[in-house]
């Protein structure tokens, strides 16, 4: 199937140019397995020990994405003990809360894992690939890479890389980076290519329902027959418990019980149009709290008494969507005859 054409804007080096169009009126039928109407992607966000902290070489401590984030509780040059104590929870409880959910449903997920926090936590990580679960790349640390040089980023990506398999046993063949750059998602792709790891999704976009491609900046000038591509696997934040502790802006979700409706609102509509993939991003230290986990379990639930339900992990998507739409330079998506 081919998709709508469409005229990319000239960027230079390592940025990907923007796509207005997409798939267009009918979007894209990924024909999942089994005619499954839906794919379902659990994500694990695994951030505890990779954040700002001074006892990590920073001169702050970390003010996002906990229970009273903001920049009024940050400390410069100093430490800050509900910040910290807050992280600590999703290591310590939160993160096994989960994966115990999982294994009650046999359900797998992707953990987006930060190389640091995932070495502080060797249990952690062996049990997931125990599990199941994949292990894919959140970067080395948890900070902005906003003001990084190209290369600096690909030498914490190749780190983060080989540091992950080590930690776990598994090396990552995709990546959500999270905290980057405009030139993140195709220096993730660099990183691989230099370290001769297969690299099969990449997650750092939220621009679509269903997976497809993007031609490299880097291969312009190679032979179309050369070209590798990159495959894109959309995130979200909508559905993202980080809501629970967004502020800034807002609002977020004010209780598990909304949070619960939503999630099944979405998978409704998604079920009812077909051929997509639904976004479940959840945090250790966030969704790994009782009430929410229990509305998260209220929703499993739901999930598991439907009909044509693949939950799956992304690389599971991304193998079963690179069999069927093979990379075709200048196309979003075209069937494999």
């Amino acid at each position: 199937m081919d998709t709508l054409d469409f005229v990319p804007e000239a960027l230079p080096d390592f940025e990907l140019p923007r796509d207005l169009l997409g798939f267009g009126e009918d979007s894209l039928d990924p024909e999942w397995p089994n005619g499954a109407r839906i794919a379902v992607s659990f994500i694990l966000n695994y951030e505890e020990g990779g954040e700002h902290n001074i006892l990590h070489g920073d001169d702050r401590s970390e003010a996002y994405l906990w229970e009273k984030g903001g920049v009024a509780t940050e400390r410069i040059n100093g430490r800050h003990l509900m910040s910290e104590s807050e992280f600590e929870y999703g290591s310590r409880v939160g993160a096994w809360r989960v994966l115990r959910l999982m294994k009650e449903f046999g359900f797998p997920m992707t953990i987006y894992a930060v190389a640091q926090a995932f070495s502080k936590n060797r249990a952690f990580a062996k049990a997931c690939v125990r599990d199941g679960h994949e292990v894919s790349n959140h970067g080395l640390r948890w900070i902005s890479w906003e003001k990084c040089s190209d290369d600096e980023q690909v030498e914490m990506i190749k780190k983060a890389i080989l540091l992950l398999e080590e930690a776990s046993g598994e090396a990552p063949v995709g990546a959500y980076i999270g905290r980057g750059n405009i030139k993140t998602p195709a220096l993730t792709a660099r990183a691989h290519a230099e370290l001769g790891k297969p690299f099969l999704w990449q997650s750092d976009c939220y621009n679509d329902d269903v997976p497809y491609w993007v031609d490299l900046p880097q291969e312009k000038d190679l032979p179309d027959s050369e070209k590798k591509g990159m495959l894109m696997i959309p995130y979200c934040y909508v559905t993202n418990d980080y809501k629970f502790v967004a502020s800034d802006p807002g609002p977020g979700f004010p209780g598990a019980f909304v949070y619960e409706d939503y999630l099944k609102q979405e998978f409704d509509q998604l079920y009812r149009e077909g051929g997509k993939v639904m976004n479940i991003p959840m945090h250790s230290r966030m969704v790994g709290k009782p009430g929410r986990i229990n509305a998260l379990r209220n929703f499993i639930k739901y999930i598991s008494e439907k009909e044509g339900v693949w939950v799956c992990n992304r690389r599971d998507i991304a193998s079963h969507f690179r069999e069927k739409f093979p990379y075709v330079p200048g196309k979003l998506a075209v069937k494999k005859e």
